[in-house]
C-alpha cells in the first residue's frame, strides 16, 4: 500500500497536481461538473507539459550524442533521473518516507508560518528526497534519524525556495497568484540578482526589434526552430555523416535527420508552453479552495516552465547563454582538478531558459544573458563538487544536475563532517 501511494499516486506528478486541484475544488463546494472538469484539465495540462518535455528530451539526447562525438569529450553527464534510479536500489524506503513526510512538513509550515507555498513539482520533491537520503547515508546517519532530519529539511526547502524567488516571480508574472517550485532556485536567484546590478531592465528581450523582412522571427516557434537548426547543422557534420546515419538516424540522411530533430525540438517547446497555459488556467482557480480552507492565501509552487510564456525570447537566449557557460566550463574544470561535467542539454535548457526569464525581469536582455550564463556556471561546477560527496554510494558515473541539489548536498556534507 505504501509503495502504491508513494510511487503510483504521489510519485506521479500529474496525479499529485490533480489531487490538489480536486481538493481545492471540493473545498470551494463546486458542482460535480466543475470539479471533474477542473481536475481532469489540470491533469491534462500536466500530461501535455510532460509530453512536450519527452519530445524535447529525445531531441536533446540526440544532440548531446552528436556533441560528444563531434568534440571527443568524455566526462560526467548530470542526470537527476539516472541517479535516483541508482539510489532506489539501496535507499528506496528512506527516499519514499522522506518524500511523504516532507510533503506533510511543507503543508504544516505553510499553514502555521508566513511562508504560504505548496510545492507541486512532484518529481523534484522525489529528487531532493533522494539527495538527502544519499548525503546522510554517506555521512553515517541512517534509519529513523535520517528520515526525521531529511523530512524536516525537505519540507523547509519546499517553502523557503519558492519564498526566495517570489519577489522576482511577481515581476515576471505581474501578479502574486503562482510561485516557482523547482530546485534550480539558487541559479534563478543568482540570475535575477546579477541581472539587476549588471543589466538594463528598460531593454527587455521581448522588445527586440525585428526588421520587416525578418518578421517571421517574432514567432517564438519559428525562432526556436531556426536556432536549433543552426546548432544541429553545425554539430552534425563535425560528428560525421557515418556516425549520425549509423548510430542515430537509422540510415536517414544526416542533414535531413538533423533538420527534423531541430523542428521536433521546437515542437516540443510549443507543446510545453500549451500545457503550462492549461495547467495555470486550471490550478490557480482550483487552488483558491486550499488557500481559503486549509492554508489561507496559499500559492501553488509550479515547475520551471511555468514562467516560460512570460518571456519567450528570454527562453531562447537563456538556454544558449547557459549552454555556452557549460561548454566553457569543460575546459576550466580539469585545470582545477575537477571531473569534466559535459553540458547536459536538458538541465541547460530548462534551468537556463528559466534563468533567462528571471534575468530579463530584473535586467533586460543583457541581464538575461549574464544571469543565464551564471546559471550555466553553477550547474557545471556544483555537480563536479558534489561528485565526491556521493561517490562512496556508487554514483561515480552521474550526479544531480540542478543548482539546489549541489548547494544542499555540499552544505549538509560539510556540516556532517564538522560534527563527526
Amino acid at each position: 500500500m505504501i509503495d502504491f501511494i508513494m510511487k503510483d499516486v504521489l510519485g506521479t506528478p500529474a496525479i499529485l497536481v490533480g489531487l490538489f486541484a480536486f481538493i481545492g475544488l471540493l473545498l470551494q463546494k463546486k458542482g460535480m461538473a466543475d470539479t471533474v472538469s477542473g481536475t481532469l484539465k489540470t491533469i491534462m495540462g500536466f500530461v501535455i507539459l510532460g509530453a512536450g518535455a519527452t519530445i524535447l528530451i529525445g531531441a536533446l539526447d540526440i544532440f548531446g550524442s552528436m556533441f560528444e562525438k563531434a568534440f571527443n569529450i568524455q566526462g560526467i553527464i548530470p542526470n537527476n533521473e539516472a541517479i535516483v534510479a541508482i539510489a532506489q536500489e539501496t535507499l528506496g524506503t528512506e527516499t519514499a518516507m522522506i518524500m511523504l513526510f516532507g510533503m506533510l512538513v511543507n503543508i504544516l509550515i505553510a499553514r502555521f508560518t508566513p511562508f504560504k507555498y505548496i510545492f507541486l513539482t512532484g518529481h523534484h520533491t522525489l529528487f531532493m528526497a533522494c539527495l538527502l537520503s544519499a548525503v546522510f547515508a554517506t555521512g553515517g546517519i541512517t534509519g529513523i534519524p535520517l528520515i526525521i532530519i531529511g523530512s524536516l529539511i525537505l519540507g523547509s526547502l519546499m517553502v523557503l525556495m519558492p519564498a526566495l524567488l517570489q519577489p522576482y516571480v511577481r515581476q515576471i508574472t505581474g501578479n502574486d497568484s503562482i510561485a516557482l517550485g523547482h530546485f534550480g532556485s539558487i541559479g534563478y536567484f543568482t540570475s535575477a540578482f546579477l541581472a539587476k546590478r549588471l543589466g538594463d531592465k528598460s531593454k527587455s528581450t521581448e522588445d527586440i526589434k525585428v526588421p520587416k523582412s525578418l518578421g517571421f522571427l517574432r514567432d517564438t516557434s519559428v525562432a526556436m526552430s531556426l536556432t536549433m537548426t543552426i546548432l544541429f547543422l553545425i554539430v552534425a557534420p563535425i560528428a560525421g555523416k557515418s556516425f549520425v546515419e549509423a548510430e542515430l538516424s537509422s540510415g536517414t540522411n544526416f542533414l535531413v535527420f538533423s533538420f527534423m530533430q531541430a523542428i521536433t525540438f521546437a515542437a516540443g517547446v510549443y507543446i510545453v508552453l500549451a500545457g503550462v497555459r492549461m495547467l495555470i488556467a486550471e490550478i490557480v482557480p482550483a487552488f483558491k479552495g486550499i488557500a481559503d480552507k486549509v492554508v489561507k492565501d496559499a500559492k501553488p509552487a509550479l515547475d520551471a516552465p511555468a514562467v516560460f510564456p512570460f518571456a519567450p525570447n528570454a527562453v531562447i537566449i537563456g538556454f544558449l547563454s547557459s549552454f555556452l557557460a557549460g561548454a566553457l566550463s569543460m575546459f576550466i574544470l580539469p585545470i582545477l582538478d575537477l571531473k569534466i561535467i559535459v553540458p547536459g542539454l536538458i538541465p541547460h535548457f530548462f534551468t537556463g531558459a528559466a534563468a533567462g526569464v528571471f534575468g530579463n525581469a530584473t535586467g533586460g536582455r543583457r541581464g538575461a544573458i549574464i544571469g543565464a550564463f551564471a546559471n550555466g556556471l553553477l550547474i557545471s561546477f556544483l555537480p563536479a563538487l558534489l561528485l565526491p560527496v556521493l561517490g562512496s554510494l556508487g554514483f561515480e558515473g552521474t550526479t544531480f544536475g540542478d543548482s539546489d541539489f549541489g548547494v544542499v548536498g555540499i552544505l549538509i556534507s560539510f556540516i556532517i563532517q564538522l560534527f563527526t
